[in-house]
Protein backbone atom coordinates (compact mmCIF):
# COMPACT_ATOMS: atom_id res chain seq x y z
CA UNK A 1 0.00 0.00 0.00
CA UNK A 2 1.11 3.54 0.56
CA UNK A 3 3.75 4.70 3.01
CA UNK A 4 3.84 7.87 5.25
CA UNK A 5 5.37 10.31 2.73
CA UNK A 6 3.00 9.12 0.20
CA UNK A 7 0.28 10.23 2.29
CA UNK A 8 2.05 13.33 2.67
CA UNK A 9 3.06 14.31 -0.90
CA UNK A 10 -0.81 14.06 -1.78
CA UNK A 11 -2.43 15.64 0.57
CA UNK A 12 -0.02 18.67 0.00
CA UNK A 13 -0.83 17.77 -3.55
CA UNK A 14 -4.64 18.35 -2.99
CA UNK A 15 -3.88 21.39 -0.95
CA UNK A 16 -1.85 23.07 -3.45
CA UNK A 17 -4.46 22.27 -6.37
CA UNK A 18 -7.51 23.37 -4.28
CA UNK A 19 -5.61 26.85 -3.76
CA UNK A 20 -6.04 27.58 -7.65
CA UNK A 21 -9.58 26.97 -7.90
CA UNK A 22 -13.18 26.93 -6.32
CA UNK A 23 -13.04 23.08 -6.64
CA UNK A 24 -12.08 20.07 -3.93
CA UNK A 25 -10.44 16.79 -4.34
CA UNK A 26 -10.93 14.06 -2.49
CA UNK A 27 -8.31 10.95 -2.98
CA UNK A 28 -9.00 7.61 -1.73
CA UNK A 29 -7.07 4.52 -2.62
CA UNK A 30 -8.31 1.04 -2.29
CA UNK A 31 -6.34 -2.66 -1.99
CA UNK A 32 -9.27 -4.20 -4.88
CA UNK A 33 -13.10 -3.09 -5.78
CA UNK A 34 -14.35 -6.36 -5.66
CA UNK A 35 -13.81 -9.85 -4.51
CA UNK A 36 -14.77 -11.53 -7.52
CA UNK A 37 -16.47 -14.58 -6.22
CA UNK A 38 -18.86 -14.56 -8.66
CA UNK A 39 -16.46 -15.13 -11.36
CA UNK A 40 -14.80 -17.90 -9.85
CA UNK A 41 -18.49 -19.23 -9.42
CA UNK A 42 -19.19 -19.12 -12.82
CA UNK A 43 -15.92 -20.52 -14.22
CA UNK A 44 -16.90 -23.28 -12.01
CA UNK A 45 -19.98 -23.79 -13.69
CA UNK A 46 -19.21 -23.54 -16.93
CA UNK A 47 -16.38 -26.09 -15.92
CA UNK A 48 -19.19 -28.37 -14.75
CA UNK A 49 -20.98 -28.03 -18.02
CA UNK A 50 -18.48 -29.02 -20.21
CA UNK A 51 -18.99 -32.95 -18.49
CA UNK A 52 -21.73 -33.28 -20.42
CA UNK A 53 -21.06 -31.59 -23.49
CA UNK A 54 -17.39 -33.78 -23.59
CA UNK A 55 -19.58 -36.62 -23.16
CA UNK A 56 -21.76 -35.90 -26.21
CA UNK A 57 -18.83 -35.53 -28.56
CA UNK A 58 -16.79 -38.63 -27.38
CA UNK A 59 -17.11 -41.37 -30.21
CA UNK A 60 -18.55 -44.48 -28.99
CA UNK A 61 -15.65 -46.79 -29.78
CA UNK A 62 -13.94 -44.77 -27.25
CA UNK A 63 -16.68 -44.81 -24.67
CA UNK A 64 -16.91 -48.49 -25.06
CA UNK A 65 -12.74 -49.04 -24.78
CA UNK A 66 -13.15 -46.56 -21.65
CA UNK A 67 -15.91 -48.98 -19.85
CA UNK A 68 -14.23 -52.09 -20.49
CA UNK A 69 -10.88 -50.94 -18.89
CA UNK A 70 -12.92 -50.28 -16.01
CA UNK A 71 -15.44 -52.33 -15.78
CA UNK A 72 -14.52 -55.77 -17.67
CA UNK A 73 -14.80 -56.12 -21.61
CA UNK A 74 -18.28 -57.39 -21.15
CA UNK A 75 -19.78 -55.15 -19.20
CA UNK A 76 -22.39 -53.20 -19.73
CA UNK A 77 -23.41 -49.75 -18.32
CA UNK A 78 -26.96 -48.45 -17.07
CA UNK A 79 -28.53 -45.45 -18.11
CA UNK A 80 -29.16 -44.54 -13.95
CA UNK A 81 -24.68 -45.71 -13.34
CA UNK A 82 -23.96 -43.63 -16.49
CA UNK A 83 -26.06 -40.63 -14.78
CA UNK A 84 -24.29 -41.40 -11.48
CA UNK A 85 -20.70 -41.17 -12.57
CA UNK A 86 -21.62 -37.98 -14.88
CA UNK A 87 -22.77 -36.02 -11.59
CA UNK A 88 -19.90 -37.41 -9.65
CA UNK A 89 -17.58 -36.13 -12.22
CA UNK A 90 -18.88 -32.68 -12.83
CA UNK A 91 -19.30 -31.83 -8.87
CA UNK A 92 -15.47 -32.79 -8.76
CA UNK A 93 -14.61 -30.80 -11.37
CA UNK A 94 -16.80 -28.15 -10.21
CA UNK A 95 -14.89 -27.99 -6.88
CA UNK A 96 -11.21 -28.34 -8.41
CA UNK A 97 -11.76 -25.44 -10.23
CA UNK A 98 -13.79 -23.24 -7.51
CA UNK A 99 -11.04 -24.01 -5.08
CA UNK A 100 -8.50 -23.16 -7.34
CA UNK A 101 -9.84 -20.06 -8.24
CA UNK A 102 -9.53 -19.21 -4.72
CA UNK A 103 -6.66 -17.90 -5.55
CA UNK A 104 -6.78 -13.98 -5.85
CA UNK A 105 -4.23 -13.94 -8.92
CA UNK A 106 -5.91 -16.64 -11.24
CA UNK A 107 -8.92 -15.34 -10.13
CA UNK A 108 -8.19 -11.95 -11.05
CA UNK A 109 -5.89 -13.29 -14.38
CA UNK A 110 -9.14 -14.96 -15.73
CA UNK A 111 -11.55 -12.11 -15.07
CA UNK A 112 -12.15 -10.15 -18.08
CA UNK A 113 -11.30 -6.48 -18.51
CA UNK A 114 -14.41 -5.05 -18.92
CA UNK A 115 -15.92 -6.94 -15.50
CA UNK A 116 -12.89 -5.26 -13.79
CA UNK A 117 -13.48 -1.47 -15.21
CA UNK A 118 -17.38 -2.05 -14.55
CA UNK A 119 -16.80 -2.94 -10.87
CA UNK A 120 -14.17 -0.14 -10.73
CA UNK A 121 -16.08 2.38 -11.52
CA UNK A 122 -19.11 1.05 -9.59
CA UNK A 123 -17.24 1.46 -6.35
CA UNK A 124 -15.79 4.69 -7.61
CA UNK A 125 -19.36 6.08 -7.94
CA UNK A 126 -20.70 4.45 -4.97
CA UNK A 127 -17.54 6.00 -2.73
CA UNK A 128 -18.24 9.18 -4.42
CA UNK A 129 -21.49 9.58 -3.19
CA UNK A 130 -20.79 9.28 0.39
CA UNK A 131 -17.29 11.34 0.36
CA UNK A 132 -17.68 13.78 -2.26
CA UNK A 133 -21.88 14.49 -3.89
CA UNK A 134 -23.28 17.21 -2.95
CA UNK A 135 -20.83 18.09 0.27
CA UNK A 136 -20.01 21.27 -1.12
CA UNK A 137 -21.98 24.62 -1.26
CA UNK A 138 -21.47 24.70 -5.30
CA UNK A 139 -21.53 21.25 -5.86
CA UNK A 140 -17.71 21.52 -6.87
CA UNK A 141 -16.51 17.89 -5.03
CA UNK A 142 -14.38 15.76 -7.53
CA UNK A 143 -13.31 11.93 -5.80
CA UNK A 144 -9.86 10.90 -7.62
CA UNK A 145 -9.97 6.86 -6.60
CA UNK A 146 -7.43 4.55 -6.98
CA UNK A 147 -7.77 0.55 -7.05
CA UNK A 148 -4.59 -1.32 -6.37
CA UNK A 149 -5.26 -4.75 -7.36
CA UNK A 150 -6.84 -3.97 -10.99
CA UNK A 151 -4.27 -0.76 -11.56
CA UNK A 152 -7.19 1.02 -12.68
CA UNK A 153 -8.74 4.56 -11.19
CA UNK A 154 -11.27 6.61 -12.02
CA UNK A 155 -12.70 10.20 -11.62
CA UNK A 156 -16.22 11.20 -10.71
CA UNK A 157 -17.07 14.67 -10.69
CA UNK A 158 -20.29 16.85 -8.83
CA UNK A 159 -22.06 18.66 -10.90
CA UNK A 160 -20.83 22.26 -11.02
CA UNK A 161 -17.52 20.31 -12.78
CA UNK A 162 -19.36 17.68 -14.97
CA UNK A 163 -21.42 20.15 -16.49
CA UNK A 164 -18.26 22.00 -17.56
CA UNK A 165 -16.14 19.65 -18.35
CA UNK A 166 -16.11 16.16 -20.26
CA UNK A 167 -14.99 12.76 -19.23
CA UNK A 168 -12.30 12.46 -22.44
CA UNK A 169 -10.63 15.83 -20.05
CA UNK A 170 -9.19 13.81 -17.25
CA UNK A 171 -7.43 11.17 -19.67
CA UNK A 172 -4.31 12.64 -18.80
CA UNK A 173 -4.31 12.75 -15.32
CA UNK A 174 -5.51 8.79 -15.27
CA UNK A 175 -2.81 8.15 -17.69
CA UNK A 176 -0.44 9.60 -15.88
CA UNK A 177 -1.60 7.95 -12.63
CA UNK A 178 -1.76 4.26 -14.03
CA UNK A 179 1.58 4.46 -15.34
CA UNK A 180 3.27 5.51 -11.71
CA UNK A 181 1.18 2.58 -10.18
CA UNK A 182 2.39 0.13 -13.10
CA UNK A 183 6.03 1.13 -11.59
CA UNK A 184 5.02 0.59 -8.50
CA UNK A 185 5.05 4.54 -7.41
CA UNK A 186 1.26 4.72 -6.66
CA UNK A 187 1.62 7.71 -4.50
CA UNK A 188 3.29 9.73 -6.83
CA UNK A 189 1.03 8.89 -9.32
CA UNK A 190 -1.70 10.31 -7.14
CA UNK A 191 0.15 13.51 -6.70
CA UNK A 192 0.85 13.88 -10.36
CA UNK A 193 -2.89 13.05 -11.05
CA UNK A 194 -3.91 15.58 -8.56
CA UNK A 195 -1.88 17.94 -10.19
CA UNK A 196 -3.40 17.50 -13.89
CA UNK A 197 -6.64 17.47 -12.02
CA UNK A 198 -5.81 20.86 -10.12
CA UNK A 199 -4.97 22.32 -14.12
CA UNK A 200 -8.57 21.76 -14.84
CA UNK A 201 -10.56 23.02 -12.33
CA UNK A 202 -8.63 25.73 -12.24
CA UNK A 203 -9.31 26.73 -15.97
CA UNK A 204 -13.45 25.94 -15.04
CA UNK A 205 -13.77 26.66 -11.79
CA UNK A 206 -10.92 29.74 -11.41
CA UNK A 207 -10.86 30.97 -7.44
CA UNK A 208 -13.26 33.00 -5.38
CA UNK A 209 -12.34 35.46 -2.09
CA UNK A 210 -15.11 32.85 -0.84
CA UNK A 211 -13.28 29.62 -1.08
CA UNK A 212 -13.36 27.81 2.16
CA UNK A 213 -11.72 24.05 2.32
CA UNK A 214 -15.11 21.88 2.51
CA UNK A 215 -13.84 18.62 2.18
CA UNK A 216 -10.69 17.15 3.97
CA UNK A 217 -7.13 17.42 1.98
CA UNK A 218 -6.07 13.61 3.04
CA UNK A 219 -5.30 10.98 1.15
CA UNK A 220 -7.96 8.47 2.39
CA UNK A 221 -7.11 5.28 2.45
CA UNK A 222 -9.81 1.75 2.57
Amino acid sequence: MLNQADHDLVTAAVAKAERASDGEIVTVVAPRSDAYHDVGLHYAVLAMLLVPTGGALIPQAWLDWATGMVFGWNATLSFRLLMVLMLVKMAVLFLIVRYALAWMKLRMALTPAGTKARRVRRRAVELFKVAAEQRTKGRTGVLLYLSLLERRAEIVADEAIHSRVTPDVWGEAMAALIEQVKAGRPGEGMALAVEKIGAVLAECLPPTLDNPNELPDRLIEL
